[in-house]
């Protein structure tokens, strides 16, 4: 009976405690992409299929366009489509990663803010986001079954990014040399 109030006071205590926030490795991760806010970068699709047709032959740009000490905005362009756009976001949980898709006179696409909260603390160079329940429900409802099980990762090092989607029978990925800036794209579609 002693030992009662002594539980009842540990137990106040631990639900008093904030809740976990992100690691040190996807802290680090997040800063090595906000060190390149303000720049853009061109991309390579790196084995593609026919799934990623959409994507041959045009220029990929990734912009590091919006930073702020918990979300980066990071437009990806398709030759002269800037409907996508990555939003990494901290969180007390991990990273999120967002896709925001848009249409040209800036509404939401139906299918937007699709993504996953990292799993596991990842590396300083490397971090994976599983698809989340809101992601699943929203591809269902539009029927992209296909993409229930996705995956994204992202890789930095010093000279390169990569964006990579994964999932049975799809390994989609754009490497992006960090060496060399290139021009500033257009405003993505639905930003200001």
């Amino acid at each position: 009976m002693k030992k009662y109030p002594q539980i009842l006071a540990l137990s106040a205590t631990c639900f008093a405690l904030p809740a976990a926030a992100i690691t040190a490795e996807q802290s680090a991760f997040f800063d090595s992409i906000a060190a390149h806010c303000g720049k853009a970068y061109e991309g390579t699709v790196i084995g593609a299929t026919s799934a990623d047709s959409s994507f041959s032959g045009k220029k990929l740009v990734m912009h590091v366009r919006e930073c702020s000490d918990n979300e980066l905005k990071v437009p990806f362009h398709v030759g002269d489509d800037h409907s996508r756009t990555w939003v990494i976001t901290k969180t007390q949980h991990g990273l999120h990663l967002a896709h925001d898709h848009r249409h040209k006179d800036g509404s939401e696409d139906k299918v937007t803010l699709y993504g996953g909260m990292t799993a596991t603390m990842g590396s300083a160079t490397e971090q994976s986001f599983p698809v989340d329940a809101y992601s699943i429900n929203n591809f269902r409802e539009n029927g992209l079954d296909v993409s229930v099980t996705n995956v994204w990762h992202m890789y930095i090092k010093p000279q390169e990014f990569t964006y990579r989607l994964t999932r049975e029978n799809r390994d989609f990925r754009v490497d992006f040399d960090l060496s060399k800036p290139v021009d500033l794209p257009p405003v993505p579609w639905g930003h200001k």
